[in-house]
């Protein structure tokens, strides 16, 4: 029986499925030892090798003029998800009929649609905050619920939606804040370059809208936290937060608290966090040697170990040359 090149190859690609990659290399280096000559077997994995790239690249995902598209599974074809700026962010021509459909439609299973939903969140934030304030309970879990999505372009779009409600709502949404900052924290420390860099202006944004006394209780458990690119994060974010307490309010805080914050911060094995440290330690210098007839060496002597007080004045000493 005579069998074609073609059903050979159609055979041959039907039993390469089947087997590892380190299979099909043996294969081909012992081609005497299989069923199939050494040029049709390299073939057929060529083909093999092109039809998998060409199913990988059948969801497309680019970004174009600051809009990305990603393909809608539902149909195979693409969509459009446009990243809006808050500044272009316009009213909703219709708010009761956005409020009524809105929570259904951020559980949707269409990502478009949620995306969809989430700028509705933004316009709320913008134009009618009053209104979202009361939905907080039931609208943060969902926001969140976006924010762990694998999608990218859901994901970054629910990030800016987290910015605008720090911006527009400022400490309204505090008791609400927890779950946002973590995944916050979490997404501002992978290597998705567009959804960290999206994750560190939403937090720019809580560091600049929230008032530090409330902001700084929340960040301090993360400092702790076993993931060191979420501690380095979290140090960066309390750094930031201090100096808007101004000297009053970080003796309300405590400085001794405060110090003792950046000391161990200090000996972190992450440099984000220690530069951090050394930026909050010469904070609260500049801010003690304004309001005290104690000297700051003596201050972090009596506050600190041995050790520890030694670091702080090693990089308090440093930043003043």
């Amino acid at each position: 029986m005579r069998v074609s090149v073609s059903e050979m190859s159609t055979n041959a690609l039907k039993d390469l499925n089947l087997l590892p990659v380190s299979e099909l290399e043996k294969k081909i280096e012992n081609p005497s030892k299989g069923n199939f000559p050494k040029s049709i077997l390299q073939n057929c994995v060529d083909n093999f090798a092109y039809s998998k790239n060409a199913n990988s690249a059948s969801l497309p995902s680019t970004t174009m003029n600051g809009s990305v598209v990603e393909s809608n599974g539902a149909d195979g074809g693409t969509m459009e998800v446009e990243y809006v700026e808050t500044e272009r962010l316009t009213d909703l021509p219709s708010v009761e009929t956005t409020l009524d459909t809105l929570m259904v439609r951020l559980d949707s299973k269409d990502w478009v649609t949620v995306c969809e939903a989430l700028n509705n969140v933004r316009q709320l934030s913008i134009y009618h905050k009053e209104k979202l304030v009361a939905l907080f309970p039931d609208l943060i879990p969902k926001i969140v619920k976006s924010l762990k999505n694998p999608r990218s372009a859901l994901c970054k779009t629910a990030i800016m939606t987290c910015g605008d409600i720090f911006k527009f709502h400022n400490d309204s949404i505090i008791d609400f804040l927890d779950p946002l900052l973590l995944q916050l924290l979490l997404k501002s420390s992978q290597d998705k370059r567009f959804v960290c860099e999206a994750s560190e202006t939403a937090l720019i944004a809580m560091t600049t809208w929230i008032s530090p006394s409330l902001l700084l209780p929340k960040l301090q458990p993360h400092l702790k936290s076993k993931n060191p690119r979420v501690r380095a994060k979290a140090s960066i974010c309390f750094s930031r937060s201090v100096p808007r307490l101004g000297s009053e309010g970080m003796k309300a805080y405590g400085i001794s608290s405060l110090i003792q914050i950046a000391a161990a911060q200090l000996s972190d094995q992450l440099p984000e966090s220690r530069e951090a440290a050394r930026a909050l330690a010469a904070e609260l210098q500049a801010s003690f040697e304004r309001e005290s007839s104690v000297s700051w060496e003596a201050f972090c002597q009596a506050e600190l170990t041995a050790l520890s007080a030694q670091a702080i004045l090693r990089v308090t000493s440093a930043s003043k040359e």
